[in-house]
């Protein structure tokens, strides 16, 4: 353990209490989901905090509580040696089976069952960038709150949660389609609104867009873009092709894009009230044997989906400056800089400073959105060990 490490199950000081809205605090679903945060409340809804109009400029929420930045920060540096990047629990875990390693997760089958461990790496540029403390544990806790609060509006595949970074799921047959929604015309990547509407698209995976438009600028209404996979890399389709090509029947696709919609609509109202704008996410859907569509994977984490700041955004928007995010945006910018991240053979080490402000942002967005401290885990044990002696625990009592 480094000697900067923080004790065992450190929590983070203590923070102001704030109020969710009634609409996006239903009863807990899942009495059994061991999450990892404390009972304590994170830190007042973002847009309460707001400057008054003509005291000038702000200073940015992400540096509004510079003592909790700065104690998340120095537990990242003492866990930087205990990140997990690669896990094999098919040979510490008896009957476990590994059916997939992805860029982030690694899937695992038990019978009837999906055991998804959700690691720290970080990817972009089709490879894997760097290792992140804590991230692996804050994407799926931050997927578990968001599981829990969406189920007035579609199923979803969680069974339970007995480590903080895996999910056990149930099994089911997944769509090849991602579920795109958009509510800015935003984007540097290639499947981007941005990039294609810069080139002159108007007509976007059937959706007509006006001329005029911004980078930035908002959308009349939310969009639904969808991709499926090519051999490496995402492909934008139309609702006709995917129906017309056998990926999903008329009446699969239409209940999972009502249900994306519906998902996009609560999580933009849940991230404003906390003073933060949802602006695009994908979901993942896939159906049961007895015909439920169920939402699966991950839902509204940072790195699924795009947040910025509420209370910056129009300022920035009308001064033509790029909003404050709350993502992986700038770590793949020192890249761009730095190297040819898509055709160099070797990538530079990523820069400890920034691989921490990473785990803080996505820690920053956790707290703020669930109203809840992010718990450091502990660092005297390694990460594979805990999960493996849990994950073989949780699969001896299903």
């Amino acid at each position: 353990m480094s000697p900067s490490a923080p004790p065992s199950a450190v929590r983070l000081s203590r923070l102001p209490k704030a109020v969710l809205p009634t609409s996006s605090s239903p009863s807990t679903r899942f009495p059994n989901l061991s999450m990892s945060t404390s009972s304590s409340s994170r830190p007042p809804p973002l847009a309460a905090t707001a400057t008054a109009a003509g005291s000038g400029a702000s200073p940015s929420r992400l540096a509004a509580d510079p003592g909790h930045r700065d104690a998340v920060l120095l537990a990242a540096r003492g866990a930087m040696a205990n990140c997990l990047g690669e896990t094999n629990l098919h040979l510490a875990v008896p009957g476990l089976r590994l059916a997939a390693k992805g860029k982030v997760r690694d899937v695992y089958e038990s019978g009837e069952h999906l055991v998804l461990v959700t690691t720290d790496r970080q990817s972009a540029f089709d490879r894997v960038l760097a290792s992140i403390p804590f991230k692996g544990q804050v994407l799926n806790e931050t997927s578990l709150w968001w599981f829990n609060r969406t189920c007035h509006i579609t199923p979803n595949a969680v069974v339970s949660s007995p480590d903080k970074n895996v999910t056990i799921a149930k099994r089911c047959s997944v769509f090849p389609v991602e579920f795109v929604v958009r509510g800015y015309v935003t984007g540097s990547t290639d499947t981007s609104l941005w990039t294609v509407y810069s080139k002159g698209v108007r007509n976007y995976c059937g959706n007509v867009l006006p001329d005029g438009m911004v980078k930035n600028e908002k959308l009349s209404a939310n969009i639904l873009t969808p991709t499926t996979k090519a051999v490496d890399h995402d492909v934008p389709v139309t609702p006709e092709e995917i129906i017309n090509s056998g990926l999903m029947s008329k009446e699969d696709f239409d209940e999972a894009r009502s249900k994306a919609l519906s998902l996009f609509a609560y999580g933009q109202e849940v991230a404003f009230e906390n003073g933060l704008i949802l602006v695009d996410t994908k979901y993942e859907f896939g159906k049961t044997a007895d015909g439920t569509i169920m939402l699966i994977d991950e839902v509204h984490t940072p790195d699924s989906s795009r947040y910025w700041i509420a209370d910056s955004y129009e300022d920035r928007f009308n001064s033509t400056l790029e909003p404050e995010n709350v993502d992986k945006e700038f770590l793949r910018l020192w890249f761009k800089n730095n190297c040819n991240p898509y055709e160099d053979a070797v990538l530079p080490e990523a820069p400890e400073d920034l691989v921490c402000e990473l785990a803080w942002r996505y820690i920053f967005l956790f707290e703020t959105i669930t109203h809840t401290k992010f718990e450091i885990p502990e660092t005297q044990e390694p990460i594979h060990q805990r999960i493996s002696r849990n994950v073989a625990e949780a699969l001896r009592n299903l």
